[in-house]
């Protein structure tokens, strides 16, 4: 990866972990310095699958593949494939984690989903 993409790259998480760090600044000061990590982690997981929902989308799935020059190629994952879903998966797992720290109940006082779901009923 060229020094530029690094750059760029460093922006898109930085932009993240901003965001995410928006939806947590109401959390106790305990809590906060537990979540840092997973919010780090959390923003570079997210650039990074989108950078490999790219790459697989102009890539597929599977890939020619041979042994030797005497093999016949097959198809195969492509190695990137179980990279994402790894990522994925422990994505969701933190995600999880962050969710389970956010206050419960609407701080608003009104649910707009459930209103929505109500037929706009107040």
């Amino acid at each position: 990866m060229a020094k530029s993409d690094n750059l760029e790259k460093d922006k898109r998480i930085q932009k993240e972990k901003t965001k995410l760090n928006r939806i947590y600044k109401d959390i106790d000061k305990d809590k906060k310095s537990l979540i840092e990590g997973l919010i780090q982690r959390a923003a570079y997981m997210r650039i990074t699958l989108e950078d490999y929902e790219k790459d697989i989308d102009e890539n597929g799935y599977v890939e020619l593949f041979s042994q030797s020059d005497k093999t016949e190629p097959y198809e195969r994952e492509r190695p990137v494939i179980r990279l994402y879903n790894t990522m994925n998966k422990n994505y969701q797992s933190i995600i999880k984690q962050l969710s389970d720290l956010l206050p419960s109940g609407n701080p608003g006082g009104k649910d707009e989903l459930l209103e929505f779901l109500a037929g706009g009923k107040k």
